[in-house]
């Protein structure tokens, strides 16, 4: 019997890029709203109950609506908004965190996955927190760069349009409150007792994420050198499949945020000498930041190969 499978959002970008890495898969069907009941509240419902696992790909307030209205308790919920990112009852979609994390993604019926700028961050912080290399108080920032892809179908619309301003050929950075909602997830991912520093930069390309965050090597246990911060991170990630570390002083000149575009590949460059080291993610905003994590994670409870459908 083929497991059934709803997109809740399914016209959206997210939603969109999950459709294409399982629409022509033969163990799934696919659940779909007809376009004239989109806005019809009682069939939305009888989907969110008929399927076994639930895709929401909505704002916020969406999704949380969403799950108040899922009464069957088989449904197993992917929630890829922000709404419960930090909510107990919650698991997080990052499996490659521990093996732990991932025995509970495969028995979890709630999975919250990650957000873009979130999933580079805490790939490189947390190992660090959890093998005593980056104290919990060290005061971290930390920058990162992405495709206007993922502000959207209004901010991908803005970027594509014939007469877009001037201004939109340049970086732009935002976030410039410091309180970008990534944040909550970010500090709690990675056990540090403050919450980082935080500036992503949006530019004139499609998709791709490079995330980074900048180390005085003086401040952390031990004092080790970038060398040594990159031999124990690839110790952490060795065997993953998604989620690899590039060999230390063979990084290329320039790490382009979009090296990894179409992929839910990972990969983390550390740079740097005795005393100062930088770690950047660079990976797919819409992979293994959005949709791509998203399929990984529904593979992962199904239990099959969590590479499946995936590149």
């Amino acid at each position: 019997m083929k497991t059934r499978i709803y997109i809740d959002g399914q016209y959206g970008t997210t939603g969109l890029q999950i459709y294409d890495r399982i629409g022509q898969r033969d163990d799934l069907e696919l659940l779909r709203i007809a376009e004239d009941k989109r806005h019809d509240e009682n069939e939305r419902r009888r989907l969110l109950n008929a399927a076994d696992i639930v895709f929401l790909c909505l704002p916020d307030a969406g999704a949380i609506e969403a799950v108040d209205m899922i009464v069957n308790p088989h449904v197993r919920v992917i929630d890829a908004s922000t709404a419960h990112r930090v909510s107990e009852g919650w698991v997080y979609g990052f499996p490659e965190l521990s093996a732990q994390q991932r025995r509970e993604i495969a028995e979890s019926s709630r999975i919250t996955n990650p957000g873009c700028h979130a999933t580079g961050f805490i790939s490189v912080t947390a190992p660090l927190v959890r093998m005593g290399i980056l104290p919990e108080d060290y005061p971290v920032s930390c920058y990162s760069l992405t495709g206007y892809s993922g502000g959207g179908k209004k901010m991908i619309a803005e970027y594509e349009a014939p007469d877009k301003p001037e201004a939109l050929y340049a970086p732009g950075i935002y976030g410039l409150s410091l309180r970008h909602k990534h944040v909550p997830e970010m500090q709690k991912m990675t056990g540090l007792i403050y919450p980082p520093v935080f500036l992503p930069v949006v530019d004139d390309y499609y998709k791709g994420m490079a995330t980074t965050i900048l180390l005085q090597n003086r401040l952390l246990t031990g004092q080790p050198s970038a060398e040594t911060i990159c031999e124990r991170l690839q110790e952490y990630y060795k065997g993953e499949r998604f989620v690899r570390v590039a060999p230390f002083g063979q990084q290329p000149a320039r790490l382009h945020a979009n090296m990894l575009a179409g992929t839910n590949e990972l990969r983390i460059y550390v740079c740097g000498h005795e005393e100062q080291t930088s770690v950047t993610a660079v990976f797919d905003n819409l992979g293994k930041g959005a949709s791509g994590a998203a399929v990984q994670n529904m593979n992962i409870m199904l239990g099959l190969d969590e590479s499946t459908g995936l590149v």
